[in-house]
């Protein structure tokens, strides 16, 4: 899977090098496979995609484009891009428009069968009405916070929101733990039990600026302003160039952007 290339350290290095991360690394274990994830859902559906122009049957009105586009840093143009591949991914196993988690699970996994930790946050961001489904606006709505232009706060809040599993508005220990586990579990790799309490207590340390044992809203930003890669993955370069990367998705642009 690609977006494990993201990671910051493969296997191999891992094992040879486990007691002598440094800070910084231990932090990226920590925190950066679940943001990568988010790439791997765009990648995944444009690199399966072999686009055939069809007879245009519309499922999103052009009224619809144009507020999406207020709303958000993408163009008509791009948007529409969006909503090809987004119809892809969204007719992989029931053709209803609507994005199913087995099918993002298929899209990113090749399987539609068993659990995984950071698909379940990812969905459930993404899923703003909590209905079950991701639709093409709320796709849109989450994919926004990963263009170039977006603001870096809401990078921040999105990354946040990922982390804290149990919505309590603060990351707690457990929560980094668990994503840790999932972490090596997904990628077949190796930590002793000591270094990863050595990452969990070098994470909290850094972050957790009261001492109380959970990392708030506010800790959270100062934490990732002075570790920058955190956010390396909030952002995707290509999401503001998807249209001119990829003019044959657009063939029904009824307005100019």
């Amino acid at each position: 899977m690609c977006f494990y290339l993201l990671f910051v350290f493969d296997k191999n290095r891992v094992l040879r090098r486990s007691s002598s991360l440094s800070l910084r690394e231990k932090l990226c274990v920590a925190f950066l496979p679940c943001v990568a994830i988010i790439e791997e859902l765009v990648l995944t559906v444009i690199g399966c995609f072999t686009y055939r122009p069809r007879p245009v049957k519309r499922g999103y009105a052009i009224g619809d484009m144009t507020q999406l586009a207020e709303e958000t840093r993408f163009t008509i143009n791009e948007l529409e891009a969006l909503y090809e591949l987004f119809k892809k991914l969204s007719s992989t196993i029931i053709d209803d428009g609507l994005i199913h988690k087995e099918e993002l699970q298929l899209a990113l996994f090749q399987t539609r069968q068993g659990e995984n930790l950071f698909l379940d946050r990812v969905f459930d961001l993404f899923d703003e009405r909590k209905n079950g489904v991701i639709e093409f606006d709320e796709f849109i709505h989450a994919l926004n916070v990963f263009h170039p232009y977006a603001p870096i706060q809401d990078k921040i809040d999105f990354a946040f929101r990922l982390y804290d599993l149990r919505q309590t508005g603060f990351i707690e220990r457990e929560e980094v733990k668990q994503m840790v586990i999932a972490i090596l579990m997904e990628s077949d790799m190796i930590l002793s039990d000591d270094l990863l309490e050595s990452i969990i207590d070098k994470t909290f340390a850094d972050a957790d600026a009261d001492k109380d044992g959970r990392i708030n809203k506010e800790e959270w930003k100062d934490f990732v302003l002075r570790h920058p890669s955190l956010l390396k993955n909030m952002t995707l370069p290509y999401l503001k160039d998807i249209s001119t990367i990829y003019p044959s998705f657009i063939f029904h642009t009824e307005v100019e952007d």
